[in-house]
């Protein structure tokens, strides 16, 4: 009797209402939202220390930042751009889409779901103590590494880099069991019928990525926590006088690194992949080889770490196979951007806001790669390393690489996700103000550092004065731009047009079939256009 009427009870009671609906939400789209929110807070947070490290920078001479506080301001903005910004909100777009896509009810554990979300705001917290604290009395000396976090000055950092140190075990932690939870849910539970190749690409870059981020996280995590103990517990892993190896810590780091570049990258790919078949109107091209390209492309970023430390004495033929290695990773890359092109080839191509940033990360991310090879060839790289050709180099792979692919998959599902359709008009005029000065803001930079001019300095020579306030100009625009994406999204949700069953269909009078299950592996099951 006791055990009937205690679930009438629960019966009654209902759902969770208000905050703790969010508290303690198993629901894989509550929780895809979270991210989502986290990660634009954060963009912003970290959009602000990338302007205030741009106003120094304006002119010569040391304007608003004593160098210290420069260097932790940089250190801050990596960090909160990789692992609070671009990262959750690629996991905030899988935990909304995936269970969507192949027919599962929710994510595989979402009690897990929800504390690897959780996990976050805790870490935000203490990466932002980690850059409060030197600021307060006593608070110690400033994290000055920059966020490569190298010995031995990482080593000699007041209470500020453990503050850094947690967080990034925290922000792994968060991050392994994510990956777990999208592995798990797409290899047990696709819908009937929904084999691993007839899963949408966005499902496969993920499968890719959760796989990626548990073999490199843990050696992130091993390296941080063996300078935890060089600082606290008396070993000497990375201190060269008590038998130590200051370039271990590279190694380690770097491990985790570049992988973590195609962490960030392979999840935007798959939503182009999902965008530019819609807006081409056309089945994607090459499905089976785009598979095979981001295999590849995740196994090749796990032996070219080195190829950022080309200039600490490694061993020629250590140096040789880097560069080779480095050099192989652009045919899968080329691979899967010849692939999008040859989507586009000859299609029915509308130019809604979703396509504009596609095509935007298509032909500025296939820049960065370029650049990306000229990095990797050893004598080249000698010159242009930590110079600003790099920062140039690596914002152009990673603003329209991830960034962009993510907006690209923002304004796509966003209807979905709030019922209605945001504002197609500002939606483009936030898109052209966006690429123009991301343009003007990174473009000067590459000439700045084939110039001669080095990378995290808070003053420089004169000579590089005009280049300088050019980009910071652009900073300023490209930065502002934002809050015009931030009324755009909040202004969808709430309210506007509603959104209509089949949201993209319609574009220019065209309607097209689609046939029982992705991918089209042959014109005779590719969409049917009838005006």
């Amino acid at each position: 009797m006791s055990v009937a009427s205690h679930t009438v009870v629960h019966e009654h009671e209902g759902p969770p209402r208000g905050i703790r609906r969010w508290l303690y939400s198993t629901n894989h789209k509550d929780i895809g939202t979270m991210y989502l929110v986290f990660a634009l807070t954060m963009l912003f947070l970290g959009g602000a220390s990338a302007m205030a490290i741009r106003a120094e920078l304006m002119l010569p001479g040391l304007q608003l930042l004593e160098p210290d506080l420069y260097n932790n301001i940089l250190t801050n903005h990596a960090l909160i751009m990789i692992f609070g910004a671009v990262m959750p909100a690629g996991a905030g777009i899988a935990n909304w889409m995936i269970p969507l896509m192949i027919g599962a009810p929710d994510i595989a554990l979402p009690r897990i779901n929800n504390l690897s979300f959780w996990l976050l705001p805790a870490a935000a917290l203490m990466l932002v103590l980690s850059f409060v604290v030197p600021l307060l009395p006593g608070g110690g000396t400033q994290i000055n590494t920059g966020w490569t976090l190298y010995p031995p000055l990482s080593v000699q950092v007041g209470m500020s880099m453990d503050f850094l140190i947690f967080a990034i075990h925290l922000l792994g932690i968060s991050s392994v069991l994510a990956s777990i939870n999208i592995i798990v849910t797409i290899l047990n539970m696709r819908a009937p019928g929904m084999t691993l190749m007839r899963m949408p690409m966005f499902c496969w870059a993920w499968l890719v990525t959760a796989f990626l981020l548990i073999l490199v996280v843990p050696v992130l995590a091993g390296g941080v926590t063996m300078l935890l103990f060089d600082r606290h517990f008396g070993t000497s892993f990375f201190n060269a006088a008590g038998g130590g190896d200051p370039v271990l810590f590279q190694h380690l780091f770097w491990f985790f690194g570049h992988p973590e570049v195609y962490v960030l990258i392979l999840p935007a790919i798959g939503a182009l992949a999902e965008v530019i078949p819609t807006f081409a109107r056309k089945p994607l091209f090459g499905y089976h080889s785009m598979v095979g390209a981001m295999i590849v492309i995740a196994t090749l970023g796990l032996v070219v770490w080195a190829h950022h430390q080309y200039t600490v004495g490694m061993a020629l033929g250590a140096v040789q196979w880097f560069m080779i290695g480095t050099i192989l990773i652009s045919i899968p890359v080329g691979l899967i951007i010849f692939n999008f092109i040859a989507t586009m080839w000859r299609g029915a191509l509308t130019f809604e806001t979703p396509m504009l940033f596609a095509i935007a990360m298509v032909m500025l991310f296939s820049f960065g790669g370029l650049t990306g090879v000229m990095l990797a060839v050893v004598p080249a790289d000698v010159q242009y390393h930590d110079s600003m050709f790099v920062v140039a180099h690596f914002h152009y792979v990673l603003i329209p690489g991830a960034i962009y692919g993510l907006l690209a998959a923002v304004f796509y599902w966003l209807p979905k996700w709030t019922g209605h359709m945001y504002d197609e008009r500002l939606a483009k005029i936030f898109f052209w103000i966006n690429v123009v000065s991301f343009n003007v803001t990174f473009f000067p930079q590459h000439f700045l550092g084939l110039a001669g001019m080095p990378r995290r300095i808070a003053d420089y020579n004169v000579a590089f004065a005009d280049f300088n306030f050019l980009s910071s100009i652009g900073a300023f625009v490209f930065g502002l731009s934002h809050l015009l994406f931030l009324y755009i999204v909040v202004k969808a949700v709430r309210g506007g047009r509603s959104a209509e069953a089949r949201v993209w269909d319609g574009a220019r009078g065209l309607e097209w079939e689609l046939p029982s299950s992705p991918p089209f592996h042959s014109w005779e099951t590719a969409p049917r256009l009838r005006g």
